[in-house]
């Protein structure tokens, strides 16, 4: 299950409107048309690995095989794998050639650009970084891709370019043929293949061009499963998010102790330091004026009672113990009531989910309340938590989504939290999606897994 980065829309500039289909279909048909000659440079590394396991094969072959002596085939000799391996190291370097050709290509016409993530491991030595460059496994995933784009190119984008340009070619030689018989008053019947050819290539054309964006689409999808998909790029991904996200979960950590710490020092600590000295009062006047006395054990006691509201409402915030006895539905009306924004509630949980979706799900909308609050001058906040049972093979799900009236435009660049919600969101393979409708205000929502 992917986790996904907040995604903020703002108010955004007027936006061009989206291009011509012609144009389109232009850009998609010239795309192909380049594929085609690409197909067959794409296939070379194949040929070079199949020519020397062929070469290997038959030479090893050799004195078990009658017929390889009628065709005077060479035995095996020494510099035989030598070639062989010469030709392996040719396939690997022109597939990895192919392979940035086409990323190439693809990031130029259509805009998809692989993220280039650092390898976690430790940089091996120039001995091993050569074997893998030549030899390694994404090496012969380099050829394997290369052979599909080739073949792919060959295939569909061949089909599509001979029924486009042919059709074309076809249609403009038959008018010019129909032109030619009229003009030299020739017989009518000569006249009636130039215009069949004429209803026939046109609709050969426009076969090729309705099957030109599903020729590119798949051209799209192989790259993306065999290059940005591979499962030793979404390791790398993975590994390189999971870093990111490690180092934003030891700041949030850090900066909620801090907020801790303060809270202490300047509530509970001042009171408990203000408590001492009253009892220290108490105490002095104990012998020589009991009346005084008691009067600062009554204040001491009422300041006792001070200092446990204080730290209830620092513990509070951690983690409310309503939460934890009865529940999301009994909690989240009690954070509704603390928000300074007025709050609609509409849950559906017949049900408890997993004590740790809860505690993920409260902590959402105890951020996105306060975020209305400091940033989005809404005057009204809607908060829903339901359970989307599972179908097929996705699992049951907690969503939980706040969406206020304010001014929209959330940006987890500003300080809002966002990121800290997406970190946490994400341990538990939980997925967060913020957007701006065009009404205004901003919806947050979270699919959290309900047994996670």
């Amino acid at each position: 299950m992917s986790s996904h980065q907040p995604h903020t829309p703002a108010a955004e500039p007027q936006r061009p409107g989206p291009e011509p289909a012609w144009r389109t279909r232009a850009v998609q048909v010239l795309h192909l048309l380049t594929s085609l000659p690409l197909g067959l440079f794409y296939l070379l590394p194949a040929l070079m690995l199949a020519t020397a396991i062929t070469a290997l094969a038959l030479t090893f072959a050799h004195p078990w095989l009658a017929w390889t002596q009628e065709l005077s085939i060479t035995p095996l000799t020494w510099h035989t794998p030598i070639y062989a391996a010469l030709l392996c190291v040719a396939a690997t370097l022109t597939a990895r050639l192919a392979c940035r050709i086409q990323r190439e290509r693809l990031d130029t016409v259509f805009g998809i650009v692989e993220t280039q993530t650092p390898d976690p491991l430790p940089a091996p030595g120039p001995a091993l970084r050569t074997w893998r460059l030549l030899f390694g496994p994404h090496a012969w995933s380099m050829v394997l891709y290369s052979t599909a784009a080739g073949l792919h190119g060959l295939l569909l984008a061949g089909t599509t370019v001979l029924l486009v340009v042919c059709g074309t070619a076809t249609a403009a030689g038959a008018l010019l043929a129909l032109v030619v018989i009229l003009a030299e008053t020739a017989p009518a019947s000569q006249a009636w293949w130039p215009l069949a050819l004429m209803l026939a290539a046109p609709l050969a054309a426009l076969a090729g061009i309705r099957l030109a964006p599903l020729a590119v689409a798949s051209e799209m999808y192989l790259h993306r499963t065999l290059l940005l998909e591979a499962p030793q790029a979404r390791v790398r991904r993975r590994l390189l998010h999971v870093h990111n996200s490690r180092l934003r979960m030891v700041d949030a950590a850090e900066t909620e102790r801090r907020r801790i710490e303060r809270d202490l020092h300047d509530g509970a600590q001042q009171r408990l330091l203000a408590l001492t000295l009253t009892l220290t009062r108490a105490r002095a006047h104990l012998a020589t004026d009991p009346d005084s006395a008691l009067d600062l054990i009554t204040q001491a006691q009422h300041a006792s009672h001070e200092v446990m509201d204080e730290l209830r409402r620092v513990a509070r915030g951690l983690h409310p113990k309503v939460l934890t006895d009865h529940g999301l539905a009994w909690a989240l009306p009690v954070a509704a009531e603390r928000a300074p924004v007025p709050v609609q509630l509409h849950l559906h949980l017949h049900q408890r989910p997993s004590p740790r979706a809860e505690g993920v799900a409260y902590y959402v909308v105890c951020e996105a309340l306060t975020n209305v609050a400091k940033h989005a001058r809404a005057d009204q906040v809607t908060v829903r938590a339901e359970h989307i049972p599972a179908t097929g093979p996705t699992p049951a799900l907690l969503r939980v989504s706040v969406a206020d009236n304010g001014r929209g435009g959330a940006d987890p660049d500003r300080g809002s939290g966002l990121y800290g919600l997406w970190d946490r969101l994400d341990a538990l393979d939980a997925t967060l999606n913020v957007t701006t409708p065009q009404e205004g205000g901003t919806v947050l929502t979270a699919h959290i897994p309900w047994k996670a």
